[in-house]
Order: structure tokens, then C-alpha cells, then sequence
């Protein structure tokens, strides 16, 4: 059954925007936790020289994910995948992982920089989008609502720090490239690997 994501449809064009700049001109894009699989239909549309493949450890999501992609010749059947278990051995050019980080355990995120170390070339990107904590600068309120949320849903869940994620892609060889602030207070970071 097909899953809507209300926001997609609010920050689809302002992360293609971004994608636009940072993505290889062909190859495979993985996303990671595809969720309802909309971002993914609207980016394989967006980019249709690259080939996309979703995933996601939901067997929900992947039946939304196919429904959504149902057609797209640049689309790979949506993957099970849990970003903290074992990884399929395929080849990416580059990783797009969208609102997972803050909604999942943090074992989740160091799952996704391992397999995203082992698969990626160097100077692929990975890219990332979700609200995310910075020392220094303000979390908006919204931001610190939304946290009290995702706690109440799991103590394991909550906004990570840029700095804990960028030490911990450094620890597999990822450089931070760049932070763009995005609308509705969310992030996008794009790291490259550099092994």
C-alpha cells in the first residue's frame, strides 16, 4: 500500500537542488531507509541519467517504495536493508540517506558509516538530511519539541550533533564537504570518502 510523507512534497526540490551540485553525472545512487519511497520516485525523475536503488528495513515501506517507483526504468527493486545489520555487497556511486539519523538508534548512523565506507569509491558522496544539532548555534524550538517527541517514541532516538557524526565519518575516512541549512530547520551534510 502506498505510504505519503506529507514533507516530501515541501523539501523534495530543496534537496535536489543540493543533489544537483553533488551527486556523480551517472552511476548508482543507494538511497538508505527509502521510507514511503516518494523522495525516491521524484528523484530518479529528477536525475534520470543515474540509477537508483531504495531500501529500507520495513517490509511496509519496500511494498510502498515499489508501488511508488512501479515503472521507473532507472529504479532497482526496492532492498531490504537495516543500516545497522549486514550490507548487500553492490557497488554505489554515491549514498543518500534522508530523516533517519534522529529516528533511529544511534547504532543505526555508525551502521550507515561503516557500510557506506565499505561500499562507496573514493570521492563519492554521502549525503545526508534531517534536523541536526551544531555546538555553537541555536537548535530552533521546533527542533527541541520535536526531540521531546522522538524521546517519548524511544530514549534511543533524538537530533545528533554535526560533531559526533563528522568524527565518526572521520574515523572511516569521510571528510566533511558541506552543511546546507535547509527549510523547517533541517540540514543537509555532504561528506566525501576519501579512501
Amino acid at each position: 500500500m502506498k505510504r505519503h510523507a506529507p514533507a516530501t512534497a515541501r523539501n523534495r526540490e530543496p534537496i535536489a537542488a543540493v543533489l544537483s551540485e553533488v551527486l556523480p553525472t551517472e552511476g548508482l545512487v543507494l538511497e538508505v531507509a527509502s521510507g514511503s519511497g516518494e523522495h525516491c520516485a521524484y528523484f530518479a525523475k529528477r536525475f534520470p541519467a543515474l540509477a537508483w536503488q531504495p531500501s529500507d528495513p520495513d517490509p511496509d515501506a519496500l511494498a510502498s517504495i515499489a508501488e511508488w517507483t512501479e515503472g521507473q526504468e532507472n529504479v532497482g527493486r526496492p532492498l531490504m536493508l537495516d543500516a545497522a545489520g549486514a550490507w548487500p555487497g553492490i557497488l554505489a556511486d554515491a549514498i543518500l540517506c534522508i530523516n533517519m539519523v534522529h529516528i533511529s538508534p544511534w547504532a543505526a548512523t555508525l551502521g550507515l558509516l561503516d557500510g557506506a565506507a565499505a561500499l562507496l569509491p573514493p570521492g563519492a558522496p554521502l549525503i545526508l538530511y534531517g534536523p541536526y544539532r551544531q555546538h555553537g548555534v541555536e537548535t530552533a524550538p521546533s527542533n527541541e519539541q520535536f526531540e521531546l517527541w522522538l524521546k517519548d517514541k524511544s530514549p534511543e532516538y533524538g537530533l545528533r550533533h554535526v560533531e559526533d557524526v563528522t568524527r565518526e565519518a572521520s574515523a572511516r575516512q569521510f571528510t566533511l564537504e558541506r552543511i546546507e541549512p535547509m527549510p523547517a530547520n533541517n540540514l543537509i551534510l555532504v561528506y566525501r570518502h576519501d579512501a
